[in-house]
């Protein structure tokens, strides 16, 4: 250990790899449910159709696209080294399916009413990600 090392900082932020598969394709205007079936494991794909669903007044399909995008970016967290806590830095592109996903989720969690849902998710990404919480709404 360094002799001035700071033991209060936290975990160092993490930073998941880059797949820019899903986002090139979304981006070219390919349909978000196509790009989910080809890369299941993008958060940014589930975020896209949550997102969707919303904005079309599917809040329960908004919610469960959320889940899956949300639990997809959980499983790449965690291969990443991230140990439940600690930074996600919107400012790193990869990083920002999973808190789009976060974000949706608990956006569609307040709408159908289920507040301790919406209080832990917000709170989540808060603490992730402050940029991505003001950023997001």
């Amino acid at each position: 250990m360094a002799i001035y090392e700071n033991l209060l900082e936290g975990p160092p932020p993490t930073h998941l790899p880059d797949d820019p598969g899903p986002r090139e394709l979304l981006a070219a205007g390919a349909a978000p449910a196509e790009v989910a079936a080809e890369y299941p494991a993008s958060s940014l794909a589930w975020a896209q159709l949550a997102d969707d669903a919303f904005a079309n007044g599917q809040i329960v399909e908004s919610y469960a696209y959320a889940r899956t995008g949300y639990h997809r970016g959980l499983d790449a967290l965690r291969r990443s080294g991230w140990k439940g806590h600690g930074p996600v830095p919107f400012e790193h592109e990869p990083n920002r399916g999973f808190l789009r996903a976060l974000h949706a989720l608990a956006r569609a969690a307040k709408a159908i009413g289920e507040e301790e849902e919406y209080q832990r998710c917000s709170t989540f990404l808060r603490d992730s990600s402050p940029t991505a919480a003001d950023t997001l709404g």
